[in-house]
Formats: C-alpha cells, structure tokens, sequence
C-alpha cells in the first residue's frame, strides 16, 4: 500500500515560528519496489478539518517529495496553517497523509511593539548576575489562542503564571547580535488564563556581555542584560490583546549571583523570590525596569534548532582520589550541567567543580580549563529536599569534584544532562570492531559536546569560540549524523554577517577577536582569512546543498561566497594564496618542537584550499544558472590549479614539500597532474610506512588522508591507518578510555603525562572527521552531487580491515538508506535498502562475479561490476 510516512516544513516536524513559505517534504512508505512518485496534490488550510481551504495544488505531476514550495500562499503574521499531501505512483493513490501544520512568526519588524527591558543599569556593566522582570496583566473570557514572541540581550527563560514557556536553555543562543538576533515563538494558550496573568523573565549576562575570548573582555555587544517580549492574545469573537515589554514592567535581583559561561553560576536559594511569576504576586519592592534602545530590524525567527537537554547520564562511579579528594565520574565526557538533590540547612553548600580527566595519579585534572572556573556554587534554602542546576551556564565534563556537600553524598542524587543543539539523529555505524564502534561513539558525543547554538571548537575551557576551520573540516561528518541543514544554516547568516568589508572571514563566527587581539601571540598576526578556516564559507553550503539538495542554501550564502573567492583572488600574488596569519597544517605531529605550525608550507596549504574552493564556487554558479559567473571562476580554477601544479610539482612530478599533508591535499582536491598522480599516491604512502604506518597530520590533512588512500587503490593502507591502536592515532585515544574526540593525538601522551595545559581539550571535535569515511567508504552511502540530496545514491561500499560485517544506517530527506555487509573469506553478502522515490547506482568495485541469478542486473564498468535499483531492500551475494 503507497502511504506518506513523515512530513516536514524546512526540515522540521510542526514548526513554529515560520516567517516565509516553507519547503515541504514527505517521504513515502509502500510494500512495493521501485516505486517512483507520479503526482501529488497539497492542501493547506486554516483549520485542521481542511473546511476552509487557503490553497490546493490541484495534481501536479511530478515526482518532487523533497523541496516542494508554496510560493502562491500568501502568508499573515501569528497563524497557524495546517496542510496534507497525498501521491500516486503508477499504480495507485495513497491516503491523505496525516495533518501537519506550521506556524507563523511576525513577518514584518514593524509588527514589534515592544521595547527591551532591564533590571540592570549601566553601573552593572562589570556584574554577571540574574535579574527578574515581571509584568501582570488582565485577559478577558474565552480565548482561542495565545502566542508569545521573545528574546534577550543575554540569555533568558521565560515564564507565565509560574509555569515555565517551553525547554529552550541559553536562549536565545550566540550570534551576531547586532546584526542578527534570533527570537522564539512559543504558543502559550494553556498557560494564559481569564482574569489576572502575570509574564516575567530570569536574564543572565550569557555571551552577551559576559566575560569572553582571549582578550578576557566582557560586554561584546552590550552592558545590560535586557528582555524583549510581546504577548498576543485572540479571543474567540476575534478581537485581539497584546501585552508587551515597556516602562510597565518591574525588575529585580534574582538568586542567580553570578553566571557565566566560562566560570560556572553562584545561586543562593535564600534569596528566592516565591510565586515571583505569579499573578497574586507582591512586586511593589522591585524597581522599575529600564529601557535599552536597539534596532529590531537585527531580529530574526528562530523555528528549530534550539538548544535543549537531551541526554541524562546518572553518576557511575564514586572516587577518592589519591589526594582525598571526592569525585563523581559520570563515566562520558560531554557539555551541559549537573542536575543534583539535596537536603540540608539553610547556608549549607554544595560546590562542585568540573573536569574531563584525572591525572596519571588519579588525581583532579583542571590545568587544561586555564583560567575557567567550570565551578557551580549552590546555598541551600534549608529543609526540604531541594533540587537545582545552573540557568545560564554549561560545563565540558566527565568528572565533579565535590568540594563542598551536606550530609550523605548518593550517586543516585546526581545526574548529568546532556545539552546542545536540538538535532533529529541521522546517521548510525556499527561493525565488527568494537574500538571502531567506540571511535565512532566519540564522534558523536564529540559533536554533541561541541554543538551548542555554534560549533564550538571545545566546551570546557575559556574559549569555547565557534572557529570555522573546525566547523569546516567536521561538516560532511556532522551531516552524516544528524539532521544540521538549520543548524549549520543559522550559524552560516553570522559567517556572512560577520565577514570583513572586502570579503575576509574571521577565524572565529560571531567574531569577537578582531579588533580586540592585540596582546595574543598568535592572533596579533591577523584575525581573518586563514585557509580552511575561511573556506568554511564556501565549502560548507556546498556540502549542505550535496547532503539534503536545497539550492536555497546556496542562493542564501552566494554573495559571501563570492566576496571570499574575490578576497582571495585580490591578495594573491601570481597566483599564489598566503594571507597573513595562515595557521597550515594545525598542530601537525611533524611541526618543529613546540610549535603549532605542521611542516607543509602555509602557500601550499592555502593555494590547494584556494584552488578547492574556487572550483566548487564555479560549480555552485553554474547549478544557480548565473552562466557570467560559472565562466569567469572555471577560468580562474583552471589559473590556481595551474599555478599549484607549476609551484608545487617539479618537472619529474615530485612535490616539492614532502609531507604528508602537502600529498593528501594535492590528491583529494584533484590538484595532480594525471601523469604524476602514481608517483603522488606511491609517496604518501612512502611517508606512511616512514612513520611506520602512521599519521602525522594535523587539522588540514587529517580528514581526507582516508579518503586520499582509498581513492586511489590504496584501500588496504586506509584501512591499516584507521585500525592502528598505538599513538599516534584514533584508536589510541579509544584505547587511552576517551569517550569523545581529543584536541591532539597525544592529549594524554603514552607515559600518562599531558599535552601542554595552555591547549589541551579532551572534547574537541575536528579529528572525528574520519566519520565520514566510514559511511562513504567503508559503508559506501555516497551522494551524487548531479542528483544531490540523495535523489540518486551511489552505493559502493569497500570490504576490508578485517572487518567481518559492517550495518549504516543514513537518514535522508526521502527516507532511511541502509546499508548491511558481510564477508566470509572471499564471499560477502550485501543487504541494501533505498528509499522510496529515488534510485542508486550499485558498484561492487571489488567483486570478481556476482550470485549467477543476479549477473543479469550487473555491467562491467570502469569501477567493477555495476547496477542500477531501485527503491526497496535489494540483497547481493559476490566474491571479491
């Protein structure tokens, strides 16, 4: 039977907070095979009984399930739209899907009505407290629906009648505020009641104005924490109320003390104020709030990706270190908070500090937090069990010391939350290895740690900053496990807003270096435009349009696209790419002693990235159709790639820096000449069985070192490199009990002893890259970048390492891909599912013949034995 199974708007199930005409998708179930979508019909409507239709697509034939625009609807601000799809194939018509909805957002900056409000002045510009502000107002009988729209200079929560709005934490999130301010919406109709309502809000100094970067500067954007709100009610004779923030509204301290992002929260329960966002509140004590002029044309909807928890890990183990010291391990190294319980007297504390690591002792390791505190300080009202964890703050950890606690300490009193970005699950990978499945675990919680609102490069010490080249190299990855299309959008609008007059893009997106760097060694030397880092801009939208096929993306991010190729064409020298502070192959393992810097030369490195970009930047035009622009940047890729080959190849073809990243570079972006490319390939891996089998990579070569073997006959090499479980390599960290992703190969160095303090993170995402060779290699789930969005899938999955069976799982907009092999000696058994409305090309390019009753589905091709199929599951016995 043909049935829709899932439908989304802009990727998202139900959303709200809707500002334009969303994309709609829908994937579809059946019993069938090859199924192919005929037609669908859309109705959207005003209620969700479909009586009063708003629009009705009629059949359109086609088979778009991905993408599909309504531009013809005619949007109005704070309404919720309903809509449902139905399909045929060439056989029959399915149901009407389920009802779906979305909800709109204000669509114009001229609908605010409100003004920010703070209970801080400009004396507290130096104070990282909490403060309340509350407002109560009247609402007459029967009201059909209430929404509210806010947001914070600072961080905020919500509430209305003592019930708090929604699970979002540390909105509204990180960006370029001055440029681009996200605000939440949120339905709160069960929460308005007849008669006497009270709305009010705790603000926190958050990234805002709170202590940040490496110049330990505070108030970025501004020196007073303020809200901005405003309460729409419609009753059901259709007149509406709106309550707003304005010089009505009262504010005062609240019992957050201190809160900061880097150095923990301060709370005494002492100072609660009881049923504050209650109506029958006394509120004549507090003062009257303050208004903070800003310009809400920056304002802009959220509608998902929002920061929330998602995982809670109980306490695994009690320790007393060797210096006496009681620790809770939580036994998985990850960001968020501890959520405890306790009992005790008034003015008794518990105060907890939070690391990732003990010592070769077993001792408290806090060294590589540097100067942040990642100390939470709880004051016990008295009496009652209470219960607590911080409002405006995270913590990178796996470890608590307990440094102060009342009464019995239980494990059972204390839990970890896990908190990031609200992502769907994606992709999964299993195999025989358990060290592979543990590698790939780190990856995950990796990224989990280091996605909170940006992509962080660590979420433990005083840095936590969103660096581009780390986002970059980690995004093919990420997109590979979870649904990143609105998260990496969102945080692409600060790349662009962020950028430099003349098209620089910073290390850092939201930029709070430049300008301010002075006194740092290292960024003194420029603050934009590094390779990698700065390809970001042009390298992560192609990815996001190969990985889910929306060009709006593209069209979205084409102008910064284009100001970064343009930056680079202008300060390049013959060609040549090498601006300012270029920070190369990033803590290499052959940089000199004590450098930072790998051993390939910064001209290689960024003319390679310089060469990269511009080509997919040609290709990107031509997809658009802006024809001017796909000529004049193919030409000036065929130049850069030239000079590369010129520059960095002699005549006899060997390259003239011999590293390993300078070869894995040339061969992943296709830089060598055809008739030097044997002589590339045979050298890298020369430089391999030099560091007997080993990587010495940093940032830039490490993720495509995989790929850059494989690609090119070397699979057995790729897979030798994977599985090595001695330093330097991935599995060493698993082997050394990492449950995340280590800044440097040697974080933990063999003899026990640690990586220099000053830059040591035992959650730091980048290296987890090689994620991505596991689903497109090892499971063989590749997109086809002329059918992007995995509308065709090219299935090529490679056998080898030992591996005795692999299962992947990848979760497109069209539906699930799944991907199961088996090898028994030379027999491998492959079990396949594509989705629904797309098709695949399979290639077994290690086969030497297929099962004799599936020889007729095969061909020979340059790549090994090859067919197409379609949708459904497929099974295939070979012998490689």
């Amino acid at each position: 039977m043909l049935r829709i199974e899932q439908v989304t708007a802009d990727y998202l199930v139900n959303p709200v907070g809707i500002t334009k005409p969303p994309q709609l998708g829908w994937t579809i179930g059946s019993d069938k095979t090859n199924v192919i979508q005929k037609s669908y019909r859309i109705q959207v409507a005003s209620d969700p009984r479909f009586q009063n239709l708003l629009l009705d697509s009629g059949i359109v034939e086609s088979e778009q399930s991905a993408h599909v625009e309504m531009k013809e609807l005619k949007l109005s601000s704070s309404t919720v739209y309903y809509w449902r799809v139905r399909i045929t194939d060439d056989a029959e018509e399915s149901e009407w899907s389920a009802t779906a909805s979305f909800a709109t957002a204000l669509l114009t900056h001229e609908e605010w009505k409100g003004q920010f409000v703070s209970a801080e002045t400009k004396a507290d510009a130096a104070n990282s407290k909490g403060t309340y502000v509350r407002r109560k107002f009247a609402a007459k009988p029967e009201i059909a629906r209430a929404v509210v729209y806010s947001t914070a200079l600072g961080l905020y929560q919500l509430y209305i009648n003592g019930t708090r709005v929604g699970e979002d934490e540390l909105a509204p999130g990180w960006t370029s505020y001055k440029k681009h301010l996200l605000y939440q919406t949120h339905d709160v109709t069960r929460l308005v009641q007849s008669g006497e309502n009270a709305i009010g809000a705790m603000l926190g100094a958050g990234w805002y104005k709170g202590l940040m970067g490496f110049a330990r500067q505070r108030n970025h954007y501004g020196d007073q924490t303020a809200l901005l709100c405003q309460l729409e009610i419609v009753y059901t004779d259709g007149s509406k109320e709106v309550v707003v923030t304005d010089s009505r509204w009262k504010g005062a301290d609240s019992p957050v003390l201190f809160s900061e992002i880097y150095d923990g929260e301060i709370y005494d329960a002492n100072l609660e104020e009881e049923g504050w966002s209650n109506p029958e509140y006394d509120d004549k004590a507090w003062k009257p709030v303050e208004i903070v002029a800003y310009d809400t044309s920056a304002l802009v909807s959220q509608a998902g990706a929002k920061v929330k928890p998602i995982d809670r890990i109980p306490a695994q183990e009690r320790i007393v270190t060797p210096q006496g010291d009681t620790v809770i391990d939580f036994g998985q190294n990850l960001t968020g908070w501890v959520h405890f319980k306790v009992k005790g007297q008034s003015g008794e504390r518990v105060v907890l500090k939070h690391f990732e690591v003990l010592d070769a002792e077993g001792n408290v390791y806090l060294d590589n937090l540097r100067k942040a505190k990642q100390t939470i300080s709880y004051t016990l009202k008295g009496g009652e069990e209470e219960a607590y964890h911080p409002h405006f703050t995270f913590q990178g950890f796996r470890y608590v010391q307990v440094v102060e606690y009342p009464g019995e300490l239980k494990l059972e009193d204390f839990e970890a939350v896990a908190v990031h970005s609200d992502m769907k699950p994606a992709g999964t990978f299993e195999c025989s290895n358990k060290d592979v499945n543990q590698l790939q675990h780190n990856i995950v919680w990796g990224m989990k740690g280091n996605f909170v609102d940006v992509p962080t490069d660590c979420p433990q010490r005083d840095e936590r900053l969103g660096w581009t080249g780390d986002a970059q190299i980690f995004c093919r990855t990420a997109t590979y496990l979870m649904d990143t299309y609105t998260f990496f959008s969102k945080w692409l609008r600060d790349v662009k807003a962020d950028q430099t007059p003349e098209g620089g893009v910073p290390h850092v997106v939201p930029d709070i270096v430049s300008g301010k760097a002075d006194d740092n060694w290292l960024l003194k030397q420029g603050t934009h435009s590094a390779a990698a880092w700065a390809d970001a801009a042009v390298i992560m939208p192609w990815t996001l349009y190969l990985m889910y096929g929306d060009t709006r993306i593209l069209e979205e991010q084409y102008d910064s696209m284009k100001a970064w190729i343009d930056f680079m064409e202008r300060h390049s020298e013959n060609g040549i790419w090498n601006y300012k502070l270029q920070f190369g192959d990033w803590v290499a393992l052959d940089a000199k002693e004590g450098s930072y810097f790998g051993a390939t030369p910064n001209e290689l490195v960024a003319t390679a990235y310089y060469a990269y970009s511009t080509e997919l930047f040609a290709k990107i035009a031509k997809r658009l159709n802006k024809d001017r622009d796909y000529e004049k940047y193919s030409k000036l890729y065929r130049e850069v790639a030239d000079t590369f080959q010129k520059e960095f190849f002699t005549r006899s073809g060997r390259m003239a820096a011999r590293t390993q990243t300078a070869h894995i570079l040339a061969l992943y972006f296709n830089l060598v000449p055809e008739e030097f490319r044997e002589r590339t390939i045979r050298t890298l891996v020369e430089l391999l069985e030099e560091n007997d089998g080993h990587l010495v990579t940093g940032f830039v070569g490490t993720p495509y070192f995989c790929h850059a073997l494989s690609q090119n006959g070397r699979l057995k090499e790729a897979y030798e490199l994977l599985l090595k479980d001695d330093f330097p390599s991935w599995l060493y960290q698993v082997k050394a009990g990492a449950t995340t992703i280590w800044e440097h190969w040697d974080g933990i160095k063999p003899d026990g002893t640690m990586w220099s303090p000053d830059m040591n993170s035992f959650n730091h995402y980048a290296y987890g890259a090689v994620g991505e060779w596991l689903f497109r290699v090892v499971a063989g789930i590749e997109a086809d970048e002329h059918q992007a969005g995995f509308k065709h899938t090219l299935i090529q999955p490679h056998i080898g390492g030992g591996l005795e069976d692999v299962h992947a799982t990848y979760s497109t907009i069209y539906g699930d891909i799944v991907v199961s092999w088996k090898a028994e000696g030379n027999r491998v058994q492959l079990e396949v599912t594509i989705p629904h409305n797309t098709t695949a090309t399979l290639v077994l390019g290690q086969a030497k013949s297929v099962a004799a009753e599936l020889e007729s589905q095969f061909a020979w091709s340059e790549k090994g034995l090859t067919a197409n199929v379609g949708s459904g599951q497929h099974s295939f016995s070979y012998l490689i």
